[in-house]
C-alpha cells in the first residue's frame, strides 16, 4: 500500500516517494493570475507550509514534479523565477536579538543558494539588495514567500511587551517588500493570525487577503470529494458518517472541509482521536475565558463581524478572533446586517468541541482527579436515564471544589459558571448538548439528547431556601418541553430538570425532575 504523506510539507518529497497528494495546483494558477501580493490566514496544521512549497517548485520550475496535475499543462514552464523563502516554522525565538539571528540566517541562506554576496549591513538593507541583485542577475523579477509569518509573536503572545518586540523586528523585513514592487513577480505570506496591516505590513496596502474569499476557501484542507477520491483506497470499511462528524466541518465562506492533519493521522491507524487538538496546548485561550467569566456554552453560537475576525492585535485581544483564527471556532453561518456581514461561529466538529471542553473543565474545576470518573459515570447515569445518581455526581463535583478557588473568583454570584461546568462535561463526552435552546417562549439553559431520553435543564442561584423550586417550574411555566412534545408521542423520554446553585452552601441545594 501507498505510503501517507504525514508530517510531510515539501511538494518535491510527496510526490517522488508517496502515493497520495490532493492537487491543489489550480490555485496556483488562480493566484498568479489573479494578482501579485496575498496574504493567506488558515489554522496550524492546515497544509499552509506544502502549498507555499508548491508555489516555489511551480515557480523554480521543476516540470517533472507536477506530472499528471493541472499545472502540467496550464503553466509556462520556459520561465524560471529566483524565490526568496522565509520560514519561521521551526525553533523557539523568545527575544528580538533571537529573531534578528534568525532572520540574518534565513537571508544567509537564501544568499547562499544562488550565490549572492551582501554589501550592506542592516537586515533589512540586506533584504532589498538580495532581491535587487537576483532580479538583475537572473533577468526576472523575485517571488518571496513567507511562511509562519506570525509564529514568532504568537510563540510569545502571553509576553506583551515581548510581543510587540517581535512584531516590530517582523514590520522592519516586511515593510521592504513595499519598496521593491518593480523588482517583484508575486509575493505570498501564511500565518495563522491576521495582524492590521499599519501594526506589521506598514504601508503594504496591496496585499490581497485570501483568508475569507470564497474562491480561494479550499486552497488548505481536502473536500469531501478530494476526500473520497484521492484516497478510496484507505477508506474501504471506515465510517464515512463517523469521519465526517469527527474531522470535517471546517468553513472559510465556502465549501465545508477536512483538517487534514486529522485525515492522515486517522487513515494510518483508523482510530477515531483528537490528533490535531493534541498537537498544541490552549492555556492563554482558557486564560482569556477564565478572566472574562465567559459563559462557555455560548461557544456553541458566536456572532461576529469579518472584519473583527480579520484583525488580530496584541495589545487588545478579541476572543471571537482568536478562536477562529486557532481553528477552534469556524464560521457556520452568514447574514447581512445594513452595510455589514455578520458571520455565524461554532465548532468544526466533534473533536474540537469533545477536546476543547474537556481542556476547559480542567479549568473550571480546581480538583480534576476524578474528572474521568465522572464522565464516565455520568454518561451511564444518561444512558440509564438514573437521575438519582446524576444528582449524586454533580452533588460531588461541585462539593470537591476548595474554598478558596471561591475566594480567587466570584463564581458562585453567576449561573453560568455552573451552567458551563455541566455542559462542558456533556459536550466533552460527545452527547448532543445544546445551550440556550430556543424555544418560542424563550431559552432551555441546556438540553440534551441521546438515543432514547432528551434532559431539559434550567439552572437557577439562589440565596433563600423560599426560592426552591424556580427552576423546574420556569420549564413548566413557559412551557419549553412543548418543542419536544411530538418527539414524546413518538415513544422518547423527556425529562425536565431544575437545578439550583446556593451562593452561601456553593452547591446544588435542589435538583428535582418530572417526566413529561
Amino acid at each position: 500500500m501507498k505510503k501517507l504523506p504525514i508530517g510531510v510539507s515539501t511538494f518535491k518529497e510527496i510526490r517522488q516517494e508517496y502515493g497520495y497528494y490532493v492537487d491543489k495546483t489550480p490555485f496556483v494558477k488562480q493566484l498568479v493570475d489573479h494578482g501579485k501580493y496575498f496574504f493567506l490566514s488558515r489554522p496550524r496544521r492546515f497544509g499552509k507550509s506544502l502549498f507555499v512549497d508548491t508555489l516555489k517548485q511551480a515557480f523554480l520550475g521543476e516540470e517533472p514534479s507536477f506530472k499528471g496535475l493541472f499545472l502540467e499543462h496550464n503553466w509556462d514552464w520556459t520561465q524560471k523565477y529566483p524565490v526568496i523563502h522565509f520560514s519561521f516554522g521551526g525553533g523557539v525565538i523568545d527575544s528580538r536579538q533571537s529573531l534578528d539571528i534568525r532572520i540574518e540566517e534565513i537571508l544567509m541562506d537564501n544568499a547562499n543558494q544562488y550565490d549572492i554576496h551582501f554589501d550592506f549591513h542592516s537586515l533589512s538593507g540586506k533584504f532589498y539588495e538580495l532581491i535587487k541583485k537576483l532580479c538583475a542577475k537572473y533577468q526576472q523579477q523575485v517571488v518571496i514567500l513567507v511562511d509562519e509569518y506570525d509564529k514568532p509573536i504568537l510563540d510569545n503572545i502571553t509576553e506583551t511587551e515581548r510581543a510587540v518586540s517581535l512584531r516590530e523586528g517582523l514590520k522592519n523585513i516586511y515593510s521592504v517588500i513595499k519598496d521593491c514592487d518593480e523588482y517583484l513577480k508575486f509575493v505570498l505570506l501564511t500565518g495563522v493570525s491576521k495582524f492590521s496591516k499599519v501594526s506589521i505590513f506598514s504601508g503594504l496596502n496591496n496585499l490581497i487577503d485570501i483568508t475569507l474569499d470564497s474562491r480561494y476557501a479550499t486552497i488548505c484542507g481536502y473536500t469531501q470529494s478530494e476526500l473520497l477520491e484521492t484516497f478510496a483506497d484507505q477508506l474501504e470499511g471506515v465510517d464515512l458518517t463517523a469521519i465526517k462528524l469527527w474531522y470535517n466541518g471546517y468553513h472559510f465562506l465556502g465549501e465545508s472541509i477536512y483538517n487534514p492533519y486529522d485525515i492522515l493521522l486517522f487513515l494510518d491507524n483508523k482510530v477515531f482521536k483528537n490528533y490535531w487538538f493534541e498537537t498544541a496546548t490552549p492555556s492563554f485561550l482558557i486564560k482569556l475565558l477564565q478572566n472574562r467569566q465567559y459563559f462557555v456554552p455560548r461557544l456553541e453560537q458566536m456572532k461576529a463581524t469579518e472584519t473583527l475576525l480579520s484583525h488580530f492585535d496584541i495589545e487588545k485581544i478579541q476572543l471571537e478572533t482568536l478562536l477562529f483564527q486557532s481553528g477552534y471556532l469556524t464560521i457556520i453561518g452568514q447574514r447581512q446586517q445594513g452595510a455589514r456581514q455578520i458571520l455565524e461561529l461554532s465548532y468544526p466538529n466533534l473533536e474540537v468541541k469533545m477536546s476543547l471542553t474537556d481542556f476547559i473543565l480542567d479549568y473550571l474545576i480546581e480538583d480534576i482527579s476524578q474528572k474521568e470518573e465522572h464522565k464516565i459515570a455520568l454518561y451511564d447515569a444518561l444512558l440509564d436515564a438514573d437521575l438519582e445518581k446524576l444528582q449524586e455526581i454533580f452533588h460531588a463535583l461541585f462539593a470537591s471544589i476548595p474554598y478558596h478557588w471561591y475566594t480567587k473568583n466570584n463564581i458562585d454570584e453567576y449561573e453560568g459558571y455552573y451552567a458551563s461546568v455541566f455542559y462542558c462535561y456533556f459536550a466533552a463526552l460527545g452527547i448532543d448538548a445544546k445551550p440556550e435552546d430556543c424555544t418560542n417562549q424563550g431559552r432551555i439553559d441546556l438540553t440534551v439528547k441521546l438515543d432514547n431520553y432528551i434532559y431539559l435543564i434550567e439552572f437557577k442561584v439562589i440565596e433563600l431556601d423560599n426560592e426552591k423550586g424556580k427552576a423546574l417550574n420556569q420549564i413548566k411555566t413557559k412551557k419549553y418541553y412543548e418543542k419536544y412534545q411530538a418527539l414524546a408521542h413518538s415513544g422518547l423520554k423527556i425529562f425536565l430538570i431544575g437545578v439550583e446553585f446556593s451562593k452561601k452552601e456553593r452547591n446544588i441545594v435542589n435538583f428535582e425532575w418530572e417526566t413529561l
